[in-house]
């Protein structure tokens, strides 16, 4: 079901000096910060030969990944993100095996422009997985 791994997100409180340790440290190439305050979040991505690394930071107040960089003042691993070939489909056939989508369910625009749900990380090892259609 899953395809490539598309991305690891990191929550970090400051998102300019987390782009700072991969730019200036590893020599990283970053896009510009991307608002996304239908997530709650600015997001930037590190660009990787064969994936990406996204850097997250609370947008505005009650963002969903405020507690998390609370708990984790230094930044954290957030989630991974694998890319789907059809959202709904594999939607359906998780939640009809017992997984538990977050949210409503239904898929919402991610930063990339196409459509993300959110599975429970009690359901998938402690971790909290992303998929995306491409």
């Amino acid at each position: 079901m899953i395809g490539r791994l598309n991305h690891v997100a990191i929550a970090v409180q400051d998102l300019d000096a987390a782009c700072a340790v991969y730019r200036d440290t590893l020599g990283a190439t970053i896009t510009p910060p991307l608002p996304q305050p239908e997530h709650g979040v600015t997001v930037v991505f590190v660009e990787l030969p064969n994936s990406k690394i996204e850097l997250m930071s609370p947008l505005g107040e009650g963002s969903p990944i405020e507690a998390f960089v609370a708990r984790n003042p230094g930044g954290g691993i957030h989630h991974v993100c694998y890319e789907v070939d059809d959202i709904l489909a594999a939607r359906d056939k998780l939640k009809a095996q017992g997984a538990r989508v977050l949210g409503t369910g239904e898929p919402r625009i991610g930063a990339h422009g196409k459509p993300v749900l959110f599975l429970h990380p009690k359901d998938f090892l402690g971790t909290l997985v992303e998929l995306e259609q491409v």
